[in-house]
């Protein structure tokens, strides 16, 4: 007997930005591996008794290791359980998710992803800013700061990313944006362009830091290494304060 895995994306993790439908697995779930951005309070949410697993995965702490996450899977549907993978952000955005539905398909369990609150979102939406506007910033790209190494990917679109006319997130940037800010002055991105440095989202540590790319790469390269997750907005409207 072949159980049933439902993807949830948690957001921030405040339980208040989970969708009714995520929300409706997590009480009827058997079993939740969850990471540890979408841990605490929206685990609440999970049916007594049910079994909570962390499998979560963070920049310079012990993680667990995809293979072990993808058999996991593989091991608690085969039981016959309804089974509960809880991402942060969006599953479907850096969140690995197609390394574990490829895993589940070889295995032949059937899945749902059920979509969620992506953090460039949940930043914008916390600093009280659009991430469009009409005739300006009429385009978003999404990048990743980390290859599977951990280091600045080498073949990013530079000019794509070097934009001005573009909103950029950098998702897992933190410890690489130094090198990406001088790639992307060297490919013609001013150094005053605004930065947003968005940390802990939704959480009692939240914080924002508000400067330039130029500025921001000086204070990470100086700040050393760390473990807070955070997201990296640049573009125009990345500089504006909430009215």
């Amino acid at each position: 007997m072949s159980g049933f895995v439902s993807f949830i994306s948690a957001g921030p993790g405040d339980p208040e930005l989970l969708t009714m439908k995520g929300a409706a697995r997590l009480r009827e779930a058997d079993v939740v591996l969850y990471d540890d951005l979408a841990s605490g309070a929206i685990l609440d949410l999970a049916r007594p008794g049910a079994n909570l697993i962390a499998v979560g995965k963070r920049a310079g702490r012990p993680s667990t290791k995809q293979q072990h996450v993808n058999r996991l899977l593989i091991d608690y549907a085969g039981t016959g359980a309804r089974v509960v993978r809880l991402k942060s952000g969006d599953a479907g955005i850096f969140g690995r998710l197609e390394e574990e539905i490829d895993a589940l398909g070889a295995a032949g369990i059937d899945y749902e992803i059920i979509p969620g609150v992506t953090s460039a979102c949940v930043a914008a939406a916390r600093a009280g800013i659009p991430l469009t506007r009409r005739h300006t910033s009429r385009r978003v790209q999404f990048v990743t700061g980390a290859d599977v190494t951990g280091e600045l990917p080498a073949n990013l679109n530079w000019a794509a990313l070097a934009d001005p006319d573009a909103t950029t997130v950098v998702y897992m940037g933190r410890r690489t944006f130094p090198a990406l800010a001088a790639k992307l002055i060297e490919h013609g991105l001013a150094p005053n362009t605004p930065a947003l440095l968005a940390e802990s989202l939704g959480r009692a540590d939240e914080r924002f830091v508000r400067t330039t790319i130029a500025e921001l790469a000086y204070q990470l390269a100086r700040g050393g290494a760390a473990t807070t997750a955070a997201v990296i907005l640049f573009g125009a409207l990345a500089g504006e304060s909430p009215s």
